[in-house]
């Protein structure tokens, strides 16, 4: 894939959600960033691989706009001041960082999404008859069923696989093949040229293996020879540093 280096921006999709506030009141602990609380998902985690992807292009004006606590305030007032005449209800705002450090916005609404599936006290195994009483309110739900699929054609590691940009071809083009929908419940699976699984399109995929979950590896900065070659993501990050 050819890119105009020019011509992408580095992105993230960060979820307002005001149930958020209520994480400490019912009990959450360990989330990270929303034991604040905060309406912001994540926000953190998201400042940093927006800021590890403008360091790999050495773009130094987007570096100087996102860096340290002034860069991650920069991005929590942009969000209070894009969220504050927002109806209540979840919203998904995406983040664009230019290289010459101007930040953009786009706004969607979202559905609503149970806490314990956004930040879940534990991940069960596939078993139904995995319980865990004291833990079992904050275990996500499974109301979400996708039928998965896996893409019949090979996508190469990439910079622009790595780090999510503006760039997004090879995801398109991956859920042409398997005809996929805005707002249907089915996802693809994108394959490298090893043969492995990289990533979803917009998912991370987790997989049950000798008892316990996995995902496919990424390296903390991007390296062709290592890892699946796909996303540097927030959600993944996190249950990583929970559940590995």
């Amino acid at each position: 894939m050819v890119v105009d280096m020019d011509s992408f921006q580095i992105f993230t999709s960060i979820r307002y959600d005001p149930a958020l506030l209520k994480v400490p009141d019912l009990g959450y602990t360990n989330t990270g960033w929303n034991q604040e609380p905060s309406p912001f998902y994540m926000l953190d985690f998201h400042r940093d691989r927006m800021l590890r992807a403008a360091i790999h292009w050495r773009w130094d004006a987007a570096i100087a706009t996102i860096s340290g606590e002034g860069g991650l305030e920069t991005l929590k007032g942009l969000l209070q001041n894009i969220t504050s005449e927002l109806s209540d209800g979840p919203h998904r705002v995406m983040i664009t960082l230019a290289q010459d450090g101007s930040l953009g916005h786009q706004i969607s609404s979202l559905p609503s999404t149970p806490l314990s599936s956004l930040l879940p006290g534990y991940l069960p195994s596939p078993s139904p008859e995995d319980s865990a009483p004291v833990l079992k309110a904050k275990a996500p739900t499974k109301d979400a069923v996708y039928e998965v699929v896996l893409d019949n054609q090979k996508t190469a590691k990439s910079e622009f696989t790595h780090y999510k940009t503006t760039s997004r071809e090879m995801y398109n083009d991956a859920r042409k093949r398997a005809h996929i929908s805005p707002g249907d419940k089915k996802e693809t699976l994108l394959i490298n040229e090893d043969g492995h699984i990289m990533e979803g399109t917009i998912t991370s995929p987790y997989f049950w293996r000798d008892g316990k979950w996995v995902t496919p590896p990424v390296p903390a900065q991007f390296d062709a020879s290592q890892g699946s070659g796909g996303n540097d993501g927030t959600t993944r990050r996190w249950a990583l540093e929970r559940y590995s």
